[in-house]
């Protein structure tokens, strides 16, 4: 039961990383928001619109922070205590770079 209660206390505190992150985004650049994204372990998928350089588009939005899991046992081959280990972290942010 624990396992699974961790599990998702981990994802609540994953979305509300992202929540608060996407209201400060808009303030920053999109290369800055990336970056601060790949840092925390995500691999960040981008939606756009419009063709213009990094440099000059606006992040509108950060949403979809997922997790993916695996449980991994601890101790010996007769324990039957497993652990989730995060193996994969994605997010995607959206970009305007219509100007």
């Amino acid at each position: 039961m624990k396992k699974i209660i961790g599990s998702t206390l981990i994802g609540t505190g994953l979305v509300a990383a992202a929540l608060s992150l996407s209201a400060t985004a808009n303030a920053e650049s999109a290369a800055i928001t990336i970056g601060q994204l790949e840092a925390q372990g995500f691999d960040v998928k981008l939606d756009r619109v419009g063709s213009a350089p990094l440099s000059q588009c606006e992040v509108t939005d950060v949403r979809n922070p997922r997790e993916r899991t695996e449980l991994v046992r601890v101790g010996g081959r007769g324990d039957r205590d497993f652990i989730p280990v995060i193996v994969k972290r994605t997010i995607t942010v959206s970009l305007d770079c219509s100007r």
